[in-house]
């Protein structure tokens, strides 16, 4: 490279004059009799406080935590948990154009067996995970009664399901220990 010393050095030169400043003006109070007399900016009454912008800024990021946390409670955290069901599968099925997911009925044992009270319904169901599904199919087809796992959420997503209970493990059940003694057959049902 070629240096060229006759350049002048910004930095060196000292004849550069430096420019005054102006003294600050202290800010006036409506208490002053000058305050009055001062000239206004013609835009000054719409710039906003600095106040007012730092308490909007802090009042939207508290909706957006707001919103956030009732997001969560409302489609993500289970109300139920670690639940359990008996019965019998009434149907399975795969359902869903974009989210695939299957879909079931169990009628309960409770139900089945209790006849003093009016019947409530069969215990309608989502699964997501496929071995679950077929677990299920499988108790269906040999018509052995079964034991459910569950959570229930407050509300329904598409890709957990249609309905807000969504099972989480499946597995036979055991008559004799289920159903009252009057009730529960001689021979106990075994998986192959």
């Amino acid at each position: 490279m070629n240096y060229n010393d006759d350049n002048e050095d910004f930095f060196e030169n000292s004849e550069v004059p430096e420019v005054p400043q102006k003294p600050k003006q202290p800010e006036l109070k409506p208490e002053d009799p000058d305050y009055w007399e001062q000239t206004e900016d013609e835009f000054e009454h719409l710039r906003p406080n600095n106040k007012f912008v730092i308490w909007s800024w802090l009042a939207a990021a508290l909706a957006c935590i707001a919103i956030g946390v009732f997001i969560y409670i409302r489609y993500f955290s289970p109300c139920v948990s670690e639940a359990t069901q008996y019965g019998y599968v009434d149907t399975i099925e795969k359902r869903g154009s974009i989210f695939n997911t299957y879909e079931g009925t169990i009628i309960p044992y409770k139900e089945i067996m209790d006849t003093t009270r009016i019947y409530k319904g069969d215990f309608v169901f989502s699964v997501k995970d496929a071995k679950v599904a077929t677990r299920l199919k499988q108790l269906q087809y040999a018509n052995l009664p079964a034991r459910v796992e569950y959570k229930k959420y407050h509300a329904v997503v598409p890709w957990r399901g249609e309905s807000r209970i969504v099972v989480i493990k499946a597995d036979t059940a055991d008559p004799a220990k289920i159903l009252p003694p009057d009730f529960a057959p001689r021979r106990v049902f075994t998986d192959n």
